[in-house]
């Protein structure tokens, strides 16, 4: 009896590793939803292997953090850190904790059609938490209080899934009065721009990119609603808007038809790209689709009428960006609702950015050169879920003529793509494919035709 206790404790043993390795496993397969505290404000967490999401419910229904790989993207206001300020206590005043929230365009304080933009419970109400569903697909949903002032009620539910950092976003506009109301929903998320090795500096490489309307209305394609009209910060290149951080209060905006914009972390080599659905046929508040604000010093002008270059300091001026994206206008009689769905996809990039393509982001594109008996691929990527990178091969006629497995690929992971594969014969463009882990192709990374292919054997 006691050798077979003996037997049987050994074979758990020696199963331990198994078990654990198991249980892993199944950990890695599932999301988390859990009470926490974050700042010093009592918080829900929303998690997976990959990415975790700090939700304050308290702060206007607000997404504080948003971490990945343990790089957080979000600023988070050190000034009101386990604070709330009620809006009756802000008094008018904007507190502005920071982190992600949804708020309704257009802004100004021209009539009862425009948001002020000032602490309303809209923005700073509470708003009140409940799980909608967990284990494999983890969804939470935010109801905030009725807004007096512009008849708006928003819900909102995040979810996650088990298998990628994707986060999915369903804002929904309620018209709580007895009339019609007609406004457009905004996603608003504040970068953080502190320099990490540099406690008191700005991070200098930092960007945002979304891409131009060819038929543009703005001049220049974009328009400076507020700072500098001549911003060093701005430009265009080879069709995309280009934001590059500078220390300097503005805002512009772009009346893209691409749905989605990318900030990338030249310092820390992390992305993330938010998109959203572009309807065509729709009116968008003054024509913006995405906007982007970068906080910091004016230019005013002092009782005397001289310019000058307003106080600068982190405490009172922080270093952050917002990056928004719009819905179009929508009528809604009393009662009525519409939605405004969103995706984010963190992932890992360089300084380098060229677009964005529904499996990843692209630094630099896909090359292919034929050099001796192999085909050469080179590119740099940022992916948007794991998985593996398979090349398709095609003739001039374009007949697939098969298919290479490149190498295994993670978001976690800088993609900096130098491989070779044989040169077959006839082939004369290649294809990059994304395959994840459930054996779904999420597109092409990129497709290039082979330099040197008319010369082929």
């Amino acid at each position: 009896m006691r050798v077979q206790n003996f037997i049987a404790a050994m074979l758990v043993l020696a199963n331990a590793p198994l078990a654990l390795r198991a249980q892993k496993d199944v950990a890695a397969k599932v999301c988390t939803i859990r009470e926490t505290t974050f700042k010093g404000w009592q918080a829900e967490e929303v998690a997976n292997s990959w990415v975790q999401l700090m939700i304050v419910p308290q702060l206007g229904g607000r997404l504080m953090q948003v971490t990945f790989n343990q790089h957080p993207y979000l600023f988070v206001n050190p000034k009101y850190e386990g604070k709330y300020i009620s809006p009756e206590q802000a008094a008018g005043r904007w507190i502005n904790y920071g982190g992600d929230k949804i708020w309704p365009l257009p802004e100004g304080n021209d009539d009862e059609q425009h948001w002020t933009g000032a602490s309303t419970p809209l923005d700073d109400g509470a708003y009140k938490f409940s799980i909608v569903s967990q284990e494999n697909r983890c969804t939470v949903r935010l109801d905030g209080p009725l807004d007096p002032p512009t008849g708006l009620q928003y819900s909102r539910e995040i979810s996650i899934s088990s298998d990628s950092p994707q986060i999915d976003f369903h804002a929904i506009t309620h018209n709580g009065t007895g009339h019609t109301i007609n406004w457009s929903v905004q996603s608003v998320s504040q970068y953080d721009l502190a320099d990490p090795a540099a406690p008191n500096g700005f991070n200098h490489n930092f960007w945002a990119f979304t891409p131009v309307n060819p038929q543009s209305s703005y001049l220049n394609s974009y328009h400076v609603r507020d700072g500098l009209a001549n911003d060093p910060s701005f430009s265009v290149k080879s069709g995309l808007f280009r934001l590059h951080w500078r220390y300097i209060e503005s805002e512009v905006w772009i009346d893209s038809q691409a749905g989605w914009l990318a900030v990338v972390d030249g310092t820390n080599k992390y992305a993330m790209v938010e998109k959203t659905r572009y309807f065509a046929n729709e009116t968008y508040p003054d024509k913006a689709t995405m906007i982007f604000y970068k906080n910091g010093p004016t230019v005013e002008l002092d009782a005397q009428g001289m310019p000058h270059v307003s106080r600068a300091g982190t405490e009172d001026t922080p270093y952050y960006m917002e990056a928004e994206m719009n819905s179009p206008m929508a009528e809604l009689g009393p009662g009525q609702t519409c939605t405004m769905d969103s995706h984010w996809f963190p992932t890992r990039l360089a300084r380098d950015f060229h677009t964005v393509t529904d499996a990843g982001a692209v630094g630099s594109p896909l090359s292919v050169s034929r050099q001796g008996d192999e085909l050469v691929l080179t590119g740099s990527f940022g992916v948007f879920f794991p998985g593996s990178l398979e090349a398709i091969l095609y003739d001039e006629g374009g007949a697939e003529q098969g298919r290479v497995t490149l190498q295994t690929v993670s978001p976690a992971d800088l993609l900096d793509l130098h491989r070779s594969i044989p040169a077959y014969a006839k082939i004369a463009r290649v294809s990059l494919h994304l395959i994840d882990n459930n054996h779904a192709d999420r597109g092409a990374l990129g497709e290039a035709f082979i330099a040197g292919a008319d010369t082929a054997p």
